[in-house]
């Protein structure tokens, strides 16, 4: 998302109107109203059809339906748990019509036994698809191992079926009544019933043909049905694989970005790497990567994983549960990469102390595990620098002239897991700094955080009233990211000053040279809050009044008054390491050495497993 975002805003009086608390409650009172009304068309339908009333009835059977479309999911949910599923709703709608024809049609009508009859043959139908759907899916999307960037001709998979065949059943079936439910009922007063049974006859062939196409997509995937025989199949191709480095990653989708930050380096580091994942969702929410990918989401299958034997180092981007299933494989050296150096207490976590190793990108790193005192020994500490950011350049495209305008970048880190930590801007400060960048002669560019929004109302509420502020801004191309591309680092090489939280966005930011203003969310004294957070040692430090910012902005404007830049210099090879040797260089060198520690563990352990072995 980007360029000049066109909107209007509410007027003021209607928004202050809409925070009311009598106003908020009538999301609830929405809910509550379409139950009552969805509950409420189902007697009514069955009174319409004992009178019988068909003119009555032929109204009330479309008004139930939008009804049930339009019931929040929270209260079907409701429903559900007090046995008024929709299987039961729909049922209920089916009986009424079928009470109306009852009393309108004639003893031998067949027309009216034939509607019943397809009404009942639908919902076995119905029962068949949805279980072969569910049987299909298991079969292609649910396999014990998922894989990217891996052929696997030995399993003969065969190319999946259409997505509507499979999201098509349970419950988004009922609807196929109408075929028949509507025609009877607009038809019942006029003596044509019969429309109905076509109705019915016309919902049986779709099933049917869904039913034929499951059938033959099932018979086609049968062999993929033995999950012991996919395993090994996947366990071979790695094994002849033999990786030597495995990127080890579990998560939920929105953290994905924690890996994917780590593609593009291990792509260029000469030892071979797989990447495991354990989610299967991971699979595609992953970033583009020519590495080979396995997903095994059971943990039983991991540990069954022999192919893995042969690896010598784990690389782990995140701190969670999971990772105990790789930390258990014997011989194996556990490396903790983490996602970003930052101050935050994310990057000194206790839990850190399991791996045998913990890489960092410069002495800040080490120096902040040795302060906080969580267990990590300084000897497993490695300063490796950081080569992602080997793209980022130290260049500023308003001082060269290449940009008619200075650009600002407010990339504000999320909310975070308490609200105690004070490390983002964004609830406290966001709209204030963005509306006044917009009093500025500056384009902004608004990079929020993946995470933003995921536990706080408050910080949802900041991003969209930041997003509506730089919708109506007009005359300056601002820009909004809010997925992958461009990336944050890209987003780097086109601003001229960062403004941002404590995070590794402003570790990572250093690498530029360029100036940078961070958040003073807690409002500590300035030499407190250098003092606790290092990576603002040479940063423009920002209060919750933003008294700060006009000066800031006027110094960065004027040659020679910028009196970070020196400090910017210095802190650089702080927080990242040294420029050389090159961090690429760096990081696969620390590889090696790791690897090697771990063939020299393993002999002395005696663990010939270690040595990697092609399955015959």
């Amino acid at each position: 998302m980007g360029g000049n975002i066109t909107g209007r805003r509410a007027p003021n009086a209607l928004v202050r109107l809409a925070r009311r608390p009598a106003l908020r409650g009538l999301a609830g009172g929405r809910r509550s109203a379409f139950t009552a009304l969805t509950l409420a068309s189902y007697p009514a339908l069955l009174a319409a059809a004992v009178w019988p009333l068909p003119a009555t009835f032929a109204v009330l059977v479309p008004l139930s339906y939008a009804a049930e479309i339009a019931l929040p999911g929270r209260a079907a949910g409701t429903l559900s748990r007090a046995h008024l599923g929709a299987t039961v709703r729909f049922l209920s709608r089916e009986t009424a019509v079928v009470v109306l024809l009852a009393r309108l049609a004639s003893e031998r009508s067949w027309w009216f036994a034939a509607f019943a009859a397809g009404l009942f043959l639908f919902h076995g139908l119905r029962a068949v698809q949805t279980w072969l759907a569910e049987h299909v899916d298991r079969r292609h999307n649910q396999m014990p191992v998922v894989t990217r960037n891996i052929r696997l001709p030995a399993l003969r998979i065969p190319p999946a079926p259409p997505r509507a065949l499979l999201t098509w059943r349970g419950a988004k079936l009922l609807y196929l009544d109408a075929l028949a439910v509507v025609p009877a009922a607009a038809g019942a007063s006029a003596g044509l019933g019969w429309t109905g049974a076509a109705g019915a006859a016309a919902a049986l062939a779709l099933e049917v043909v869904a039913v034929a196409l499951l059938l033959a997509h099932a018979r086609r995937a049968r062999h993929l049905g033995d999950r012991r025989r996919v395993l090994a199949v996947v366990d071979e191709w790695v094994a002849a694989y033999r990786p030597e480095v495995v990127m080890y990653f579990s998560g939920p989708v929105t953290a994905a970005y924690q890996a994917t930050m780590w593609l593009e380096t291990l792509e260029r580091i000469a030892p071979r790497t797989l990447v495991v994942l354990r989610e299967r969702a991971l699979v595609t929410a992953l970033g583009s990567t020519t590495l080979p990918v396995v997903c095994v989401p059971s943990s039983v299958d991991l540990m069954n994983f022999r192919a893995l034997d042969g690896v010598r180092v784990a690389l782990f981007p995140a701190n969670v549960g999971n990772n105990i299933h790789m930390l258990r494989v014997p011989g194996v050296r556990s490396v903790f990469i983490g996602h970003g150096d930052s101050d935050k207490e994310a990057s000194f976590n206790p839990y850190t102390k399991v791996y045998d190793e913990v890489w960092v990108a410069g002495p800040a790193g080490r120096d902040r595990y040795l302060r906080a005192q969580v267990g990590v020994r300084n000897e497993a500490v490695e300063e490796v620098g950081r080569p992602q950011l080997a793209g980022v350049r130290r260049t500023s495209p308003y001082a060269e002239g290449t940009s008619p305008h200075r650009t600002v970048l407010y990339a504000p880190t999320w909310e975070g897991w308490s609200d105690d930590l004070f490390h983002s801007s964004l609830v406290a400060m966001g709209p204030a700094i963005v509306h006044a960048l917009l009093a500025e002669p500056v384009r902004v560019i608004y990079k929020p955080h993946p995470l933003t929004g995921h536990r706080s109302q408050a910080a949802r509420l900041a991003h969209r009233k930041i997003m509506t502020l730089l919708g109506e801004s007009t005359g300056m191309p601002h820009l909004v990211v809010t997925g992958r591309e461009p990336s944050l680092y890209e987003c780097f090489n086109e601003a001229d000053v960062l403004i941002s939280d404590i995070s590794s966005v402003v570790s990572d930011f250093v690498a530029s040279g360029k100036p940078y203003v961070v958040a003073n969310v807690a409002g500590l004294p300035e030499d407190r809050f250098r003092e606790r957070y290092p990576a603002a040692g040479a940063a423009y430090l920002l209060g919750t009044d933003l008294a700060e910012l006009p000066d800031i902005m006027r110094r960065l404007d004027v040659p020679g008054e910028d009196d970070m830049a020196a400090a910017r210099r210095a802190l650089r090879a702080y927080l990242l390491g040294a420029d050389h040797p090159d961090p690429l260089a760096r990081f696969e060198e620390a590889v090696r050495r790791a690897a090697a520690r771990a063939e020299a563990r393993a002999r002395s352990l005696g663990l010939n497993a270690l040595d990697p072995v092609v399955h015959e």
